[in-house]
């Protein structure tokens, strides 16, 4: 989760600490702010939000924009640029490396497979999955992209977003039915939400593939919304079931977070 305003702004005006290079540090700040505020900003938005001086953000974002991360807008507004597409493909992909191991022990923990997913713009993508080892088990090819809607780990990444966001996430992507269980209203979407809030966890029963069950958490305090979960056959994934794997699930997801915090998987 973003630090608030007030942190980072603060982190933004100390100096850097020892050995750290400020004008770098600065630079990475002002590329998180501009993620947060949807990728395109003004320097007076900047300079309102870090408590920097204009001077030093312009200075900053022409450096910036020299070396491709941000590109200027015809309306003189600043923009993520695409050589950040570059890092940030390599970087799903290591983190995928580094969930490997902790979705390998939610598979021998719960015997079904286990996958991870990020929320890529309006999308789900797969990143990283451990098949289960029974005969009859669920396989989701990593690099695959579906919409939140329809599946667990979407609702646990969707569940903490602002309900107007939600909507209008909604709209750009449609609601279509993948199965007859599928929820293709965004207030019943919402109710969905309110429901993982109140459980701590996300069900996709039947509601991306017939006679499937997936169970979901959000990453906590991961560097970008992320969720792990396990699919299974409803035969398999029953209530009871649930009450066993859920606390696993949630464990896990703190044990990966702690790694990513550390900028690595436990040794």
């Amino acid at each position: 989760m973003p630090p608030s305003s007030a942190s980072t702004t603060d982190a933004a005006k100390s100096p850097a600490p020892s050995g750290g290079v400020q004008s770098l540090e600065r630079a990475f700040d002002l590329l998180e702010r501009m993620a947060d505020a949807g990728g395109e900003v003004g320097l007076s938005e900047l300079s309102a939000s870090s408590g920097l001086p204009l001077p030093t953000i312009h200075r900053l974002m022409r450096t910036l924009v020299a070396c491709g991360y941000v590109r200027q807008q015809p309306n003189r507004r600043y923009a993520l640029g695409p050589r950040l597409i570059r890092l940030g493909e390599s970087a799903s992909r290591l983190l995928g490396t580094w969930a490997r191991p902790y979705l390998a022990r939610l598979v021998e923990e719960t015997g079904e497979t286990a996958n991870m997913a990020l929320l890529d713009g309006d999308e789900i993508v797969y990143v990283a999955q451990v098949p289960s080892k029974h005969s009859m088990r669920m396989f989701t090819e990593v690099g695959r992209r579906v919409l939140p809607h329809s599946t667990g780990v979407g609702k646990a990444l969707l569940a903490h977003t602002p309900a107007d966001e939600v909507r209008a996430l909604l709209a750009r992507t449609g609601m279509p039915a993948a199965t007859e269980k599928t929820i293709t209203t965004a207030d019943g979407f919402l109710a969905a939400l309110e429901e993982v809030r109140s459980l701590g966890y996300a069900v996709d029963d039947n509601e991306q593939e017939i006679g499937v069950r997936c169970l979901a958490v959000s990453v906590p305090d991961s560097p970008t919304a992320a969720a792990i979960s396990i699919s299974g056959p409803a035969g398999r994934v029953t209530e009871s079931a649930t009450e066993k794997i859920v606390p696993v699930l949630q464990q896990v997801a703190q044990e990966l977070s702690q790694a990513l915090a550390s900028s690595g998987p436990a040794a």
